[in-house]
């Protein structure tokens, strides 16, 4: 990992250090405390990537990942609940000013004031519509079901989107509550990252102003951004392969898996990253997706590393090899898009032959 002389980044291996490693055995089993999301709040980096002039940092894109790989290596469902945050942030710091929701709720969110969640993975099921959206001059109203909503009693709000009839996606900000119109599931019991308090959202006429709308688009032209997007390796899938290699090193053995394994790393790392730099979004889109899949490969070996150096000790709830190999699990299919998919499986099917 590359050392970054900014502050945030200062403050997140502080973090990390001091309270959330110590403390990823029992957040695994007992869930994200809200302490820890205070913590993230106060340490300034909900607001890393948000404008100066709204009580961000305006830290370039370098930090963010460099953050978000400690955070996912220290503890990785408070890293899930957390990054959720920061899509809000940039969608409203890419709007038009003067628009009600960005003057209403950028600064809340930059500072940490607010707590967001996302819930609008499901506008990726084309042709399917899990979630509908109808808009009238009042606002917009939703019905359907979110499958996925991460940080519930958690956030304070969601950025939810929906699809209208005429195949427009519609962003809007609702309240992270029950409410008329909205309900949430039990917490989803997960094979990894249960701890994230994830839930599964069932709209009936929720109401939303119109002063809550962030942006309506075409629903061609946001698979048009977000799929390039979705190529790029995510920062946390380099935290946690790092992680578990370092509970290598006592013997011989591991310490020359965990050079070579880090070593590939390192190459991965710099070329994905040179890639999500790029000005381009979508241009190299083979190429992205070859590293991402080259990235799930060390990150699966690094986690298997860790298991196996660990030996039995290593399935018992107290070990953290058994927990980033869990959630190296998880992390194969976060934000999973169909290419990523596809790309994923050719790739397997390719290492079997």
């Amino acid at each position: 990992m590359t050392t970054t002389l900014h502050p945030l980044v200062t403050e997140a291996r502080r973090l990390a250090d001091g309270l959330l490693a110590p403390c990823a055995q029992r957040v695994d089993q007992d869930g994200v405390p809200a302490s820890h999301l205070d913590a993230v709040r106060r340490g300034g980096l909900l607001g890393v990537s948000a404008p100066e002039e709204f009580g961000g940092a305006a830290a370039p894109d370098s930090v963010a990942r460099e953050i978000a790989e400690i955070l996912a290596g220290a503890c990785c469902s408070t890293w899930f609940v957390q990054t959720q945050h920061h899509t809000p942030v940039r969608l409203l710091a890419g709007a038009a000013p003067g628009l009600a929701a960005r003057e209403r709720f950028l600064r809340p969110l930059a500072t940490g004031e607010l707590l967001a969640g996302i819930a609008y993975a499901h506008v990726r099921a084309s042709p399917r519509v899990p979630v509908r959206a109808r808009v009238d001059r009042d606002g917009v109203r939703f019905d359907g079901t979110v499958p996925w909503y991460t940080g519930w009693g958690l956030n304070d709000v969601m950025l939810l989107a929906g699809v209208t009839e005429a195949d427009e996606v519609v962003f809007a900000f609702a309240d992270a509550r029950e409410q008329p119109g909205l309900r949430p599931s039990p917490p989803l019991r997960l094979a990894a990252l249960t701890a994230a308090r994830t839930v599964s959202l069932e709209l009936d006429g929720l109401r939303v102003p119109a002063e809550n709308v962030v942006r309506r688009t075409p629903r061609a032209e946001f698979a048009r951004v977000d799929v390039p997007r979705s190529t790029n390796a995510s920062p946390a899938v380099f935290g946690v392969a790092r992680a578990a290699l370092d509970l290598l090193g006592d013997t011989p053995d591991e310490r020359g898996a965990a050079e070579s394994l880090r070593a590939g790393l390192d190459e991965v790392r710099a070329r994905a990253y040179a890639l999500a730099d790029h000005p381009v979004a979508h241009e190299h889109v083979e190429e992205r997706l070859a590293l991402r899949t080259r990235a799930y490969d060390l990150m699966r070996a690094a986690t298997t590393a860790a298991v196996v150096a660990g030996g039995g000790r290593a399935t018992s709830l107290d070990s953290p090899a058994q927990r980033l190999a869990r959630e190296a699990m998880f992390l194969l299919v976060q934000g999973q898009t169909a290419p990523v998919r596809r790309a994923h499986l050719a790739a397997l099917s390719g290492a079997g032959r």
